[in-house]
């Protein structure tokens, strides 16, 4: 027989050039490529705990959205949503229309002021999404049948925001208007009368998608792919066996640090991404860009620490990736970039700041759209700072925890090893 021809393996000849059928080095042997095989292999990597538990992720995402999700979105209208009135004619009249506002299931009166006042900065940190301005003389001006205006000021940060609150202002008016001409009671809230609604939209008057859902999309994502770069960390460093020497030669700072130049990278495509809008799009830049660069130095380095926090039990990066979905979207649904805060329940929006997405929202609307500067965000910016050393303290919690634990594996086989050179001497 011609050796170059074949090759005799235990199975058989087979063809020259190909690899022979035989066990694979320190493994199980191969079987023959069939679709049948293939299914079966890939079944067993799959529930192997190799790579990404899916079997596992599909379930946990389907229960999410179907069921923690359905209660958290239940709402569907504006309940109660924020809104601030600027009184200057503090007469009785009107302070019963105040009232009206306030018992509309609607819309909640968060505060009345009576003196001359921003309203844009009655919108900062989402404390009302429409501020109603009455003007001096409006009970004089109501009792004597002259024409007057009343002001609204309407928050479309989000085009979402005020529907139902304008259906409700307009019922109350054309109410108003009603009583008037004697039709007290009456639901006809089409009625034209002295009272008139003059109303202006702020921040976002033309319903641009780049103040929107662009908006929303550009920092969902780069804070998704952020945590994809950064969350196998510690899994790569295990696999490589520097993890140790870190634990116990190094400080947590040692971890973070590594954090920099990917936080680099996500600040540089904000900028980047917020110029395309401004420029190509229509982004409505109000506010100072190096006070919001300046909030995104804190941003990507705790959306950094939790991302390592999530990934660092993991076996491998590829597991590891699979928990981007415990911190990462939960901030982006309830954060205010896919549906009014207005349709959550207070618990939900209290609950949403354990997401960091939710914080960086809260910075976007009140910095990019709203023109805010930090003096007048420093009770947000307290309370993000707040949120930060709770991380910091789990990272650390984490770090010396591992630290422990190496520490008892290296005695326990430090011990092991003595009592077998004992054994042998």
């Amino acid at each position: 027989m011609n050796s170059k021809s074949t090759i005799e393996p235990q199975g058989g000849p087979v063809p020259a050039g190909q690899p022979p059928m035989g066990p694979p080095p320190g493994g199980r042997p191969q079987l023959p490529v069939t679709p049948r095989n293939s299914l079966v292999d890939e079944v067993r990597f799959l529930f192997s705990g190799q790579g990404m538990p899916y079997e596992k992720v599909c379930l946990t995402v389907t229960i999410v959205i179907t069921v923690i999700l359905c209660a958290l979105l239940q709402g569907n209208i504006s309940q109660d949503a924020p809104v601030a009135v600027i009184d200057l004619d503090n007469s009785a009249y009107s302070h019963e229309l105040t009232s009206h506002i306030e018992n509309s299931p609607y819309m909640h009166v968060t505060a009345v002021m009576n003196m001359p006042t921003d309203p844009k900065e009655l919108c900062y940190r989402d404390k009302a999404i429409a501020v109603v301005y009455m003007p001096r003389g409006l009970e004089k001006d109501v009792y004597t049948g002259t024409a007057t205006n009343i002001g609204v000021f309407y928050d479309f940060s989000n085009t979402a925001l005020n529907s139902d609150v304008m259906s409700a202002l307009n019922e109350i008016v054309g109410l108003e208007n009603a009583a008037a001409q004697g039709d007290v009671g009456s639901t006809n809230d089409s009625l034209y009368g002295q009272i008139q609604l003059a109303e202006r939209k702020l921040f976002n008057p033309q319903g641009s998608t780049s103040n929107g859902e662009t908006l929303g999309f550009l920092f969902f994502f780069g804070s998704m792919f952020f945590t994809f770069a950064t969350i196998g960390m510690v899994p790569r460093l295990r696999l490589t066996h520097q993890l140790d020497r870190i634990l116990i030669e190094g400080t947590p700072l040692d971890i973070i640090i590594r954090l920099v130049p990917y936080a680099l990278c996500l600040m540089t495509s904000f900028v980047l991404g917020l110029a395309i809008l401004h420029t190509w799009g229509d982004l409505n830049m109000s506010g100072n860009i190096i006070a919001f660069v300046f909030i995104q130095i804190f941003y990507t380095m705790t959306v950094g620490m939790l991302s390592v926090f999530f990934g660092w039990t993991a076996s491998n990066p590829g597991i590891a990736s699979s928990r981007m979905i415990l911190f990462i979207p939960g901030g982006f649904i309830l954060g205010g970039a896919t549906g009014p805060l207005s349709f959550f329940s207070s618990f939900t929006v209290a609950l949403s700041h354990v997401f960091p997405l939710t914080w960086e929202f809260h910075f976007v609307r009140d910095i990019i759209q709203r023109g805010a500067d930090l003096p007048a965000l420093s009770r947000e910016i307290g309370a993000f700072l707040l949120y930060i050393a709770a991380v910091i303290i789990l990272f650390t919690w984490r770090f010396y925890k591992s630290r422990r634990t190496l520490l008892r594996r290296q005695a326990r086989e430090a011990h092991h090893k003595a009592v077998l050179a004992e054994t042998q001497a």
